[in-house]
């Protein structure tokens, strides 16, 4: 195990920060079309849309002229157009048009402030902290999404909750005792734990009933009489603000996090099952391999949906006990949660 990070264990991580010098997901490529679209990441309201071009932008969600909201607008070529009077904003958040400007009047000189943004392996990632140092701190990125042997499927988590609860949630793998038959492994045993100023690594060894190697493989999922158990390694880790998770050679689960505000987490479930086990299926055609991707993509959301479910349930009981009763502690045994808190503590604190 490394060195553990230090932090000041007075600290309420519940009314922790959230450090806004990396990347966060604040939605899916496909919500953001022709329309602008306002999300909100850690209380500052952002506006996000497209260029003629399809290149995505975001704003600060504030007309310069009246400070109502730009995503109520629409987009004119390159322009974000207010849908109060008009005004335009161009790229760069500048004000680029008014429509009843007279004659001798200069566009006022004026300015909105622009995010860092990219989008990338089918979601939009923003910067909002120093855009200096954006170009400094890449993105966890998810490579299997346009990969042709992983299939995806994925589902929104929204929680009036901090978003300590969700991480601590994702990284404890006691807890499938809440989702009995709706997972694909049980009995975690949490073997060793590496914790880093940006990351904790928590190796858990399962036991797997899921295993694809045959088409039927799946039906393993619904009729529990076809399951059979194995050990199979299930690592989980908080690559501070997001999370992923392997289990076995089949299975890979990410949750990309978009923290609303100190009570309000918003979060992208991301699930990949492998098909790297039907050799036959890599040598037909690209187009083929594509088209199956395609034809199976959010297979799973239904069963996303419901351990979302179950576990929004557990999360919001947390956040309404903690508010009732700030000063109470719980009786926390796992060791991998005791990281989780340290690693936010720091980057709360992280200058």
């Amino acid at each position: 195990m490394n060195a553990p990070i230090s932090a000041n264990v007075n600290f309420d991580i519940r009314q922790a920060a959230t450090n806004l010098n990396h990347w966060y997901v604040v939605a899916a490529s496909a919500e953001v079309k022709t329309q602008p679209l306002g999300v909100t990441l850690w209380q500052r309201a952002i506006a996000l849309y497209r260029d003629s071009q399809g290149q995505i932008h975001a704003l600060e969600d504030a007309c310069p002229h009246r400070y109502v909201k730009l995503s109520d607008g629409c987009v004119v070529g390159n322009y974000l157009e207010c849908a109060y009077h008009g005004w335009q904003i161009n790229t760069q958040g500048q004000c680029a048009h008014v429509p009843y400007l007279e004659p001798r009047q200069k566009l006022p000189n004026c300015q909105v402030k622009t995010y860092p943004v990219k989008e990338q392996d089918g979601f939009i990632w923003l910067f909002p902290g120093d855009s200096a140092l954006a170009s400094q701190v890449e993105p966890m990125g998810i490579p299997e999404w346009d990969h042709l042997n992983w299939i995806a499927s994925y589902t929104l988590i929204d929680t009036r909750s901090h978003f300590s609860y969700l991480i601590e949630n994702l990284m404890d793998m006691y807890h499938g005792h809440l989702h009995d038959n709706w997972q694909a492994w049980s009995g975690a045993v949490l073997e060793s734990l590496e914790e880093t100023g940006d990351r904790v690594d928590a190796h858990y060894q399962a036991q797997n009933y899921y295993r694809i190697n045959q088409i039927w493989s799946v039906s393993q999922l619904f009729i529990p009489a076809l399951r059979q158990l194995h050990p199979d390694p299930l690592d989980v880790s908080y690559v501070y603000p997001h999370w992923r998770s392997r289990l076995g050679d089949d299975f890979k689960i990410y949750c990309l996090f978009c923290p609303v505000s100190p009570r309000h987490t918003r979060a992208y479930l991301v699930h990949f099952t492998s098909l790297n086990a039907f050799h036959r299926l890599h040598k037909l055609p690209l187009w083929f391999r594509r088209f199956v991707k395609n034809r199976m993509f959010n297979s799973a959301k239904k069963l996303l949906e419901g351990l979302v479910e179950q576990d929004i349930r557990m999360i919001e009981q947390e956040q309404q006990a903690y508010l009732a009763n700030p000063h109470q502690r719980p009786h926390e045994l796992n060791r991998a949660l005791v990281s989780v808190q340290r690693l936010i503590r720091y980057q709360a604190e992280k200058p």
